[in-house]
């Protein structure tokens, strides 16, 4: 190799070795991860959160500009149990973004993350009531958000795995598109789709066009649509009609009406169901509901008693999320309205057969 080439092969390396430096630096500089690491904590510090990585952020511009998230960490301030981890994370970016434009978040993706239930409760009960009256705010999300290989657990317990979820950006007027997959602690798949259009319209949040369709493995089938409002707290109501299919037992028509609560009656949740052998016209307290589920699931051993709420039931057969239901006709009444929150005591008439 001559003296020449070999100069003119330096010189190449060189500046090779130098346009790649001068890249290093420049995504550095343009990404500047520092910056929306601190902008993610400070969002999570409004909302009561503390977000913590395992390191640094760090940049990448190909193929498209975006910011790796090593170990997340997501937990209620002051708390110790987290409300979600992850292995992995990543932030896309707008090219505007890099060259001093907004400071926005095109694509959210998460791998593995793995959301305690419990820890997400305590800090929901914990949010500050806002004041009456005050507007409620869309969390505009500009970005699509990308979850896979989640798990949703209560302590120890794996309630949902596999969970993997994909949506669009949530802007007010604009429709908002969630598709969610999962498999239960049983094995049994869920999927679950839904769209609606947010507004904000004087002091109320609306979810208008509601159309949400949910499949359990082959047997069980739901689809509704409606609306729904919330103006803060339980000041909520919503109206869902459709079609419930189960298999070997028919199709049915149900409705879900919530009315808000006051200071006389709690939330409430009117539900009719109507079809060959099932029939129900029921009014529940959501709130007092969830824990009755809750004992339902209780590893103790399940804690059998009749669901809170008023009006009567009539099931020949039903299954689901691994209850099995045969011959319970229930006839419940409330003497006078519950405080919002508390759960109603019911006289009943018991079920001619009932078995978890």
């Amino acid at each position: 190799m001559s003296r020449r080439l070999r100069l003119t092969l330096l010189v190449l390396g060189g500046l090779v070795l130098a346009l790649v430096l001068a890249a290093v630096i420049a995504v550095y500089l343009l990404l500047q991860p520092e910056r929306f690491t601190r902008m993610l904590q400070t969002q999570a510090r409004a909302a009561g959160l503390e977000l913590s990585l395992a390191s640094p952020a760090s940049p990448t511009l190909f193929p498209r500009p975006a910011l790796q998230l090593d170990g997340i960490t997501l937990n209620a301030a002051g708390a110790t149990a987290p409300i979600l981890l992850a292995a992995h994370g990543q932030l896309a970016l707008p090219w505007h973004t890099l060259f001093g434009g907004p400071t926005v978040i095109s694509q959210l993706e998460i791998d593995s993350p793995r959301v305690d239930l419990d820890a997400l409760q305590d800090w929901l009960a914990a949010l500050p009531a806002k004041p009456e009256g005050a507007p409620p705010n869309i969390p505009r999300i500009d970005t699509g958000v990308s979850i896979s290989h989640g798990s949703v657990v209560r302590g120890n317990e794996v309630l949902l795995g596999s969970v993997s979820l994909q949506a669009g950006s949530l802007v007010t007027g604009q429709p908002f598109p969630l598709a969610l997959s999962a498999v239960t602690a049983a094995g049994t798949p869920v999927q679950l789709r839904l769209s609606a259009t947010p507004r904000i319209e004087g002091n109320a949040l609306q979810l208008q066009d509601i159309t949400l369709h949910l499949t359990q493995g082959s047997t069980v089938k739901l689809a509704l649509t409606g609306n729904a409002y919330w103006h803060g707290a339980a000041d909520a109501e919503a109206s869902l009609s459709g079609k419930l299919e189960q298999a070997n037992a028919g199709q049915y028509d149900i409705s879900l009406r919530l009315t808000p609560a006051d200071q006389s009656n709690p939330l409430l949740l009117a539900l009719k169901l109507d079809g060959p052998a099932n029939h129900a016209d029921l009014k529940l307290p959501p709130l007092a509901l969830a824990r009755w589920w809750n004992g339902l699931g209780d590893p103790r051993g399940p804690q059998l008693s009749v669901p809170p709420g008023s009006g009567h039931a009539e099931i020949a057969s039903l299954e689901m999320a691994g209850i099995s239901i045969e011959g319970l006709t229930v006839q419940a009444g409330i003497d006078a309205p519950a405080a919002a929150g508390t759960v109603a005591a019911p006289a009943s008439k018991p079920a001619a057969g009932k078995k978890p």
